[in-house]
């Protein structure tokens, strides 16, 4: 009897299995929304200097009567190239020969200007309050917002690396691990549990430990002492692994999360970017699952990580006058940026031996993490150029593709069990190239 076998003998896809990805998605959906709400709570309206005479409706020297508000905005604030009032910078004096002008605007380069030293006003059509009026995270400051998202995504790298062993205490452990790792009395007792929570009571009073013995007994033979995370890079090719597959996860995480992080960058409707974001998000997995199980790993994932990267950079150069476009380039980038991450996360876990299987999700979730919290923080390069972080997500989202040809693939592949099999899978495969053989292997 093999050990799928046994799984199928306590229930195969079962309550038990349902139940733990029920907590696994209720992690996910306590997780995410605060993740996104800064899309929200740090959002930037619409803003410019404040001047005194704004609120004063000041009668003008030259005029009789009343100013408008925009007539005062005019002598006030200078224009930007899109003769927009500036947001960072006013008039040191009012500019009252402005008012005579007839709508055309000069050289704004002879008159003289000075930063807000008095603050801003806001925009508070869409957003009331956001943690950028509040402190006036804007222009010279603006950088400090970055930095609040940096310092939230650091949270959960930290929340990653301190907090992870306690879903030990609520989901079961894997069985076919816990015999890798030398514990199969652990092993039987989560078997049987997961027979009686499925309804086959009899079939797991029925499993012994000669019976879980027989069927796992190569991997009982190649069961070792407890393994570390130094082993995820003892041997070459295992090491190759690990080196490539954190690079990969770190260019995906930090375009998914430069990505979700920055809606407001795509369009001026924040929240209708977020509804599009949550109604592609399940479509987008549907055609993760076909691409895998047709294409395979290696092609869907370099396959989706260059639109993915083709998709930032459109992103980045259309115009926001064509806000029609942008959206629905910007929809298919955070569509792909969701198929990228399924493919990541399939064609890992299949890469990396069970027994280091979980030391090694630990060890790239730290550099997903990483990606994650740089996402945000690359936004500073913005005072140089608005494009820059968006052409560095880019860049790095295509290098991530062009490394994924150097990993194996795994469709239709057994999943190693130790790192011997890691390294045996190698000379394994030199040697069957010139000799054409193939390997029964079991049904994804």
């Amino acid at each position: 009897m093999a050990f799928q076998d046994l799984l199928d003998q306590v229930g195969g896809l079962g309550r038990f299995q349902i139940l733990q990805m029920l907590f696994l998605c209720i992690s996910s959906l306590v997780t995410y929304p605060h993740i996104l709400l800064e899309n929200f709570t740090a959002a930037v309206p619409g803003h410019h200097c404040w001047v005194h005479i704004l609120d004063n409706n000041t009668d003008s020297a030259n005029d009789t009567g009343t100013l408008s508000p925009d007539a005062l905005l005019r002598i006030s604030i200078p224009r930007d190239s899109n003769l927009r009032p500036e947001r960072c910078r006013r008039f040191s004096r009012p500019q009252w020969q402005l008012l005579n002008l007839n709508r055309t605007f000069p050289n704004m380069t002879d008159l003289d200007t000075e930063s807000c030293v008095d603050g801003w006003v806001y925009d508070k059509s869409m957003f009331t309050s956001t943690i950028v009026t509040e402190w006036d995270l804007v222009c010279e400051s603006q950088s400090l917002k970055s930095m609040a998202k940096f310092l939230f995504m650091a949270g959960m790298l930290v929340g990653s690396i301190v907090y992870g062993h306690l879903s030990d205490r609520w989901l079961a452990e894997s069985a076919r691990w816990l015999i890798i790792t030398n514990k199969p009395e652990r092993s039987l007792k989560e078997l049987r549990k997961a027979a009686h929570r499925n309804g086959r009571k009899n079939a797991g009073d029925a499993l012994t430990m000669e019976v879980l013995r027989s069927a796992m007994q190569e991997e009982l033979e190649a069961a070792q002492t407890k393994s570390s995370l130094f082993d995820l890079f003892r041997t070459p090719n295992l090491r190759k692994r690990i080196c490539l597959l954190s690079f990969v996860r770190f260019a995906n995480f930090m375009s998914f999360f430069g990505l979700i992080l920055h809606l407001q960058y795509m369009g001026s409707n924040v929240f209708l970017f977020q509804v599009l974001f949550g109604a592609v998000n399940l479509p987008a997995n549907y055609v993760a699952f076909l691409s895998l199980n047709h294409l395979g790993r290696q092609v869907s994932q370099t396959l989706f990580m260059f639109l993915l990267g083709i998709s930032i950079l459109a992103i980045t150069f259309v115009p926001q006058e064509m806000q029609t476009l942008r959206m629905a380039v910007s929809t298919l980038g955070i569509a792909v940026s969701s198929v990228t991450l399924m493919c990541c996360f399939a064609h890992g876990n299949e890469l990396i031996p069970t027994v280091l299987r979980v030391t090694a999700s630990g060890f790239l979730g730290v550099a997903s993490n990483i990606g994650a919290a740089l996402a945000p923080l690359l936004m500073i390069l913005a005072v140089y150029s608005p494009h820059l972080p968006w052409i560095i997500y880019a860049v790095c989202t295509i290098l991530g593709g062009l490394v994924v040809p150097l990993l194996p693939e795994t469709r239709n592949k057994p999943l190693p069990d130790s790192i011997q099999d890691v390294e045996k899978e190698r000379k394994d495969s030199r040697k069957a190239k010139p000799e054409g053989t193939f390997m029964k292997v079991t049904q994804f």
